[in-house]
């Protein structure tokens, strides 16, 4: 008796497996990628008008950031507006490695807007920061670049 009921369920048993098989490849392939860090490219005006929100990169001090890639030359000379009515600004130049350029949190105007200026030393990547003051939130901004030429 139990050969002919593994005769008769073998088939049965290995059409089920091959379908949960099939099912569980189809489910992996639509399964949702992990969200991996990928900075916005800045637009070819150099201008940006975006908006900060909750869902941009979480800061450990309750804030938020969104990063914008650019290519510079060596020997640029720019300057990193950062505006908004919303929120108190900071505007970070990194370098592809990671480091730190360049950062200002209030402009000369005494606002509470941002202007950095950089020289960059060496042709590639570099990321813009935008992000806000502390906690202070988010909201619209504007992100501006714009060439310095040295006076001739």
């Amino acid at each position: 008796m139990t050969h002919r009921f593994a005769r008769i369920f073998r088939p049965v048993l290995i059409i089920a497996a091959t379908l949960t098989a099939i099912e569980l490849t189809a489910l992996s392939a639509n399964a949702q990628k992990p969200v991996v860090y990928q900075p916005l490219t800045l637009p070819a005006s150099n201008e940006a008008n975006d908006t900060l929100t909750e869902k941009d990169i979480p800061l450990g001090d309750g804030g938020f950031a969104r990063d914008y890639r650019v290519k510079l030359k060596a020997g640029d000379q720019v300057a990193i507006d950062l505006t908004s009515d919303n929120f108190d600004t900071i505007v970070t130049l990194l370098g592809a490695d990671g480091s730190t350029i360049g950062q200002n949190d209030d402009g000369p105007d005494g606002s509470n807007n941002s202007l950095l200026f950089a020289r960059i030393k060496g042709t590639g990547e570099y990321i813009i920061r935008v992000r806000s003051f502390g906690e202070t939130g988010g909201g619209a901004f504007k992100l501006k670049i714009t060439p310095l030429q040295p006076v001739k």
